[in-house]
């Protein structure tokens, strides 16, 4: 089978297409023939040697499908023909992909197989910085920084979903409108964003993946009793809090480490993939694809990421 390989950690022109053997299922393992794979900032570290996770090369990349099982293990909630959405730690950037059964979900077939591999990651961080960590309500007000990538694109749709008023941060009048095709009622420039949210009256909720000198004016942009959400540092520096702040303003800044938490509590996924399904099917839930790219052009996929030159997700089709 053709997957995509890392195989000198030099960034995204580095990786290659490859001839690899498929990958044979474990015992508690789902086969499934690969339609589509997300691309996430995360693949771009890793093809760097800068993420957590740090594999030898050579190794296939990528940590998100959606395609259609050929093999299933005995009481598995899949079987041999469904349509499914599934993440992997690496290998989905590959024709076929061997995935441990509690990682692969029903697919609703009202969703594409490009929109389903952009589901599993965004979507189940989304749903549980807003749900689990957030404890969101309907009616509250929610600012999402980075609100027309990947991540804030979910967020900002999910908290629409949930009945949430959603102020949308970013960098230009083009990521304001996909933050405003995704529900976000208002949408306001990262360059004076607190003024602009004072003068909305402040916020219950801000969900950060972004990170960086944007952190103090977040707090200030709280009501009381408000929560900041760190969600991850696509800016690349890691603010800090002077906690003096916290207890004079009442406000709370929770960290939102979903794989850490998720993936240590059997069936915690599959409850947060069945309180999504309902959004999925309504098409509240639909994921933004600024592009997609043929396996063979994993790199330029992978690039496009790199560079900072996307809105919404990018899609890998085999």
């Amino acid at each position: 089978m053709r997957a995509v390989q890392v195989v000198r950690l030099e960034g995204p022109a580095a990786v290659e297409v490859r001839e690899v053997p498929e990958p044979e299922r474990g015992a508690d393992q789902v086969l499934v023939d690969v339609r589509a794979a997300g691309v996430n900032f995360p693949d771009v570290l890793q093809s760097k040697g800068l993420y957590q996770y740090k594999p030898d090369p050579p190794f296939t990349l990528g940590s998100e499908i959606a395609g259609v099982v050929r093999e299933a293990p005995e009481g598995a909630a899949v079987r041999a023909g469904d349509r499914v959405a599934a993440f992997t730690t690496i290998g989905a950037f590959a024709e076929v992909a061997a995935v441990h059964a509690e990682h692969v979900f029903p697919l609703p077939d009202e969703v594409s197989f490009a929109a389903g591999a952009c589901l599993p990651m965004n979507y189940l961080t989304a749903q549980f910085a807003l749900r689990r960590r957030g404890h969101l309500e309907a009616g509250q007000r929610v600012l999402v920084h980075g609100a027309a990538g990947g991540v804030g694109t979910a967020c900002v749709q999910l908290a629409a979903a949930l009945g949430a008023e959603v102020v949308a941060v970013v960098s230009s009048e083009e990521k304001a409108e996909v933050a405003r095709a995704a529900g976000a009622a208002h949408a306001v420039l990262v360059d004076g964003f607190r003024d602009a949210v004072k003068e909305l009256g402040g916020v219950d909720l801000v969900v950060d993946p972004v990170g960086g000198d944007r952190f103090t004016d977040s707090l200030r942009c709280l009501r009381p009793e408000g929560r900041l959400l760190v969600v991850g540092f696509t800016a690349g520096d890691i603010p800090t809090v002077k906690v003096n702040r916290l207890l004079l303003t009442n406000v709370d800044v929770v960290g939102v480490g979903w794989g850490g938490f998720a993936l240590g509590r059997p069936g915690f996924v599959a409850q947060q993939w069945a309180d999504l399904v309902p959004h999925l099917r309504s098409g509240a839930l639909d994921p933004i694809v600024s592009a997609t790219f043929p396996l063979e052009r994993a790199d330029a996929a992978l690039a496009t990421i790199d560079e900072r030159r996307v809105t919404g997700k990018v899609v890998l089709e085999t």
